[in-house]
């Protein structure tokens, strides 16, 4: 196959430069600071934060880890649905429309949540804003093998997230301006509305963006059309299919288990930074924002440097050596000192390096590695759902360590061992690989 058209790539690379606002000033800035200061009802001797929500008290972080692990549960099980009914009716850009408009609108909503009186809405919005942006990069991850060349995927790929780290690093620099000089819009040091106003500005410039990507994307093709399928029973079923596949496909099994283990690990890191920052380290929120845009900034030329380093030495070693280097991270997350700012910043040069990289290098190295088939969408939501569960685990157990012991830090070393147990399985994947390229050659001389 040939890659598609510059126009259609950059259509395609524009999404991540709308949705990626989302994964910044909601996931990892603005919003965990903001959401750690107004839930605070009751501090206990150790400097935990508490939170009453439904009835129960929670530690106001380990809450907000529990709603991101609903909510991605929630992803999970939806996203088999999804991909068959995009799968059989070819309308993937319609539901990639849908979750688009329904995570920019949840982040526009979040304008109203002003206090624990709000916190119920607060969740929702938050729990609804996670489902949209994630449900709609199944589909837009699935566009990536039907528009890029397999020699042209790494850079494809790699082209997206560096769109979606200078964009989201535009918005946050706006919304910089309104936290820390308040009073441009009207507010003060005491105010909320220079935090509810950026959550707004993120649903605003989502939607927007998004709209000039869906211009740009082609319309699916249906796989096939069997109206007497049961769309919810054949979701499941083109998962078991998948698996099915996987079965005869070594090296794509091995690394789809290296991935779910070292990816539960980059993405608990990436979800949970800001409030171990925040309430473990004691980190001030002016250093926490600035230190989460030096991530988003040097991620860009990581991105390109990982991509450009797996065309040397393969996709497999350039992997081997990201999830070593996190397993470093993590060591030193954990030995890093309460208001130690410029360690803090030291390893957030090192995060951001490494963050965009691995997210890249996966994604590509999934689509090369999966077979030649008109299911993308099936395939990538098999993926997807990997990542996802991954993901409820790691946040689930990041939240549920921090409760039972009191500490982030020791949640931290949980998330060591996650990568460790990947690496160990990029090592058999990468094995696998060499083994059959060398019987390969063998039987062709």
């Amino acid at each position: 196959m040939q890659t598609a058209s510059k126009k259609i790539i950059n259509g395609w690379a524009m999404y991540d430069w709308a949705n990626s606002v989302y994964n910044l000033v909601i996931t990892s800035t603005i919003f965990p600071t903001y959401f750690e200061i107004i839930t605070k009802q009751r501090t206990d001797s150790n400097g935990n934060a508490y939170v009453t929500f439904l009835g129960r008290e929670f530690v106001n972080t380990s809450l907000y880890n529990y709603a991101l692990a609903a909510a991605f549960l929630i992803v999970a099980v939806l996203s088999p649905i999804l991909s068959s009914i995009a799968d059989l009716r070819g309308n993937k850009k319609k539901f990639m429309r849908f979750f688009l408009t329904l995570g920019s609108i949840a982040c526009s909503l979040l304008f109203f949540f002003n206090g624990p009186d709000q916190l119920t809405l607060g969740i929702l919005c938050m729990t609804f804003a996670c489902i949209g942006f994630w449900s709609s990069l199944v589909f837009y991850n699935s566009y990536l093998p039907e528009i890029a060349a397999p020699e042209d995927r790494d850079r494809v790929s790699a082209r997206g997230f560096a769109m979606g780290y200078i964009g989201s690093i535009i918005l946050q620099v706006i919304c910089f301006v309104f936290v820390f000089v308040p009073g441009l819009i009207g507010g003060d040091e005491n105010s909320t509305i220079q935090f509810r106003l950026s959550f707004l500005l993120v649903g605003i410039w989502w939607w927007a963006f998004g709209q000039f990507s869906l211009g740009r994307l082609p319309q699916g093709t249906p796989v096939r059309m069997n109206n007497n399928n049961n769309i919810i029973i054949n979701g499941y079923k083109e998962l078991g299919d998948v698996w099915n596949q996987l079965k005869y496909l070594s090296v794509l099994k091995r690394f789809l288990l290296a991935f779910f283990f070292y990816n539960m690990g980059v993405q608990t890191v990436m979800l949970a930074a800001t409030l171990y920052g925040k309430s473990e380290l004691q980190i001030p929120t002016t250093n926490l924002i600035i230190a989460i845009l030096i991530i988003q900034i040097i991620a860009i030329p990581g991105a390109f440097v990982i991509s450009n380093l797996s065309k040397r030495i393969g996709n497999f070693n350039a992997l081997i050596i990201c999830v070593i280097v996190w397993i470093g991270l993590c060591i030193g997350g954990y030995l890093l000192p309460a208001k130690g700012i410029f360690p803090f910043y030291a390893l957030a040069l090192v995060v951001g390096f490494v963050m965009g990289g691995i997210q890249s290098l996966s994604r590509s190295t999934y689509s090369k590695l999966m077979p030649v088939t008109k299911d993308t969408t099936s395939f990538f939501s098999f993926f997807d759902v990997t990542e996802k569960i991954a993901i409820v685990i790691g946040m689930f157990s990041f939240g549920y360590i921090t409760e039972l012991t009191g500490s982030q830090r020791n949640s931290v070393l949980a998330l060591m061992v996650f990568f460790i147990v990947g690496l160990i399985l990029l090592f058999m994947a990468n094995s696998r690989q060499n083994k059959l390229i060398r019987e390969s050659n063998l039987t062709n001389d």
